[in-house]
């Protein structure tokens, strides 16, 4: 049996472990989290390292794309560098093919997607190729990144602006303490009440709402329309807080076990795994390739 492991900088409420098949192989999967403490999460990757088939960073980023650039976050390449023999990944190559293909579903077969779509997404850099998935079918994109993750009022709408301002910024936010960008431990199950109220009027007039669970959480007002949730990570207990807000769907880019979806790090950690090679040699067609023979589908739930 192989055993992949995801250790998060979030909240340790959200751990869970199932066994599951992949491809004809047992495999225990499990995600454990460290409430934000960033020296827990080294130790564990150290205690883990050599003695699981792979390891996934959960809770931080460590490579942001913007199209062929690559920038590091400089929290996650420290957590990355402290496992020295066993694979470890942190999602965002799955990122850049599965949530792709999911925006292709969706806008092929389902209708939850379509050209004209009004969709926000509350970070966009940490999902490149969902943003420019999206942006080709022609959906009316607002790119949230400078109002959620700064709280600079100001509303991106074009890929050409993104990747400009992307460019312009990430070389010097890479640099910063990870928890200045993303909530990470208990702020996780928490909401900012400050921004909730003064940026109410982006959630209410997309219809799609798309990117990082944890940051479309945290900026969530109530009375939503019906909004579709596009997004990975999801427990029960998320679910119910959608309904609450009154969000009519939940798609989640990464499929369900044992009741919720675990985080692309952690299904990119389980691939690797069953492709037993080094994530360096693996291509997007390999990933898209394995995706088809796992038959992986985005899960959908109406609200």
């Amino acid at each position: 049996m192989k055993r992949v492991v995801s250790v998060s900088l979030g909240s340790s409420r959200r751990d869970h472990k199932v066994m599951t098949e992949l491809l004809g192989e047992s495999f225990e999967i499990a995600r454990v989290g460290t409430d934000g403490d960033f020296n827990r999460a080294l130790e564990l990757l150290q205690e883990l390292d050599g003695k699981v088939d792979a390891i996934g960073l959960g809770g931080i980023d460590v490579y942001l794309f913007v199209k062929e650039k690559r920038y590091a976050v400089k929290d996650g390449l420290r957590l990355m560098e402290a496992v020295k023999t066993t694979p470890v990944v942190d999602g965002s190559g799955l990122k850049n093919t599965l949530e792709r293909e999911v925006v292709r579903i969706l806008a092929g077969e389902t209708g939850l997607l379509k050209k004209g779509a009004k969709v926000l997404m509350v970070s966009s850099v940490d999902r490149f190729g969902m943003a420019e998935a999206m942006a080709e079918i022609g959906c009316d994109m607002t790119f949230g990144d400078l109002i959620f993750a700064a709280g600079i009022p100001y509303p991106i709408h074009t890929m050409h602006e993104l990747e400009e301002i992307a460019n312009r910024l990430l070389p010097e936010f890479t640099k910063m303490p990870f928890h200045m960008l993303y909530p990470t431990g208990k702020k996780q199950d928490t909401q900012d009440d400050a921004k909730v109220e003064k940026f109410t009027g982006y959630y209410l007039d997309a219809e799609v709402i798309a990117g990082d669970f944890h940051l479309i959480r945290r900026f969530m007002p109530a009375g939503l329309k019906g909004q579709t949730i596009l997004t990975n990570t999801t427990t029960r207990d998320d679910i119910d807080f959608l309904k609450s807000k009154g969000a009519g769907a939940l798609v989640t880019t990464t499929p369900e076990y044992g009741g919720r979806s675990f985080g692309t790090n952690v299904m990119e950690a389980a691939l690797l795994a069953v492709l037993g090679k080094p994530w360096e040699e693996i291509t997007p067609q390999e990933y898209l390739n394995l995706l088809h023979r796992l038959n992986f589908k985005p899960r959908i739930l109406r609200l």
